[in-house]
């Protein structure tokens, strides 16, 4: 489980395609990472399977680089990173478990005040609700008002914006998305 926190940024230094998916090689400022520890790269529950130094590697498999943006990402690409919550951690965020419901395409990202707006598909908008939080890319968000049936719209603090990726997206990228896990139960129990 995640917070939508992020911690620091890496870089996308290989992947590896194969049959079964990719192995994914990034190197970042974390320190202390374990085989088998889950880390969270742009919101996505990976497991650590190697670690050198700098360095870990993931394998990434072909469902999950089909219904995230993780299969895009080149050598040189910024990641966010978030390591998994430990039992006496605060939830700063809201609860992100790191199982990506889909991807979302960027819009528009407004300067002033600054926002960005995603479109989603009815899939995933029907669990979006004006105030409630949903994860882009990893990252922790407030939906700002009047979420739609295709799309909604976020507003980002210059500090997110300055410490994770998402002040490398533009009108077109793809984006991770994770809406929140209580709304997604509360709608199941709805009887919808």
């Amino acid at each position: 489980m995640f917070t939508g926190l992020v911690e620091t940024r890496g870089k996308v230094v290989s992947q590896r395609r194969s049959s079964s998916g990719s192995r994914i090689s990034i190197s970042s400022e974390l320190e202390g990472l374990e085989i088998g520890e889950s880390i969270a790269v742009n919101g996505v529950c990976q497991t650590v399977v190697t670690t050198s130094g700098s360095r870990f590697s993931c394998d990434i498999l072909s469902e999950t680089l089909r219904v995230t943006n993780l299969g895009d990402l080149k050598t040189g690409c910024a990641v966010n990173l978030e390591r998994a919550l430990l039992p006496d951690s605060r939830i700063g965020g809201h609860i992100v478990n790191g199982h990506i419901d889909g991807t979302g395409k960027v819009k528009k990202i407004i300067r002033s005040p600054l926002s960005i707006e995603i479109s989603v598909d009815p899939e995933i908008a029907r669990y979006l609700v004006s105030k409630g939080s949903v994860a882009v890319d990893g990252v922790s968000l407030t939906i700002g008002p009047d979420p739609g049936k295709s799309g909604f719209k976020v507003f980002v603090i210059p500090h997110t914006w300055e410490n994770t990726t998402l002040s490398a997206i533009s009108p077109g990228s793809r984006v991770n998305i994770e809406v929140d896990i209580l709304a997604k139960y509360l709608y199941k129990f709805s009887g919808r």
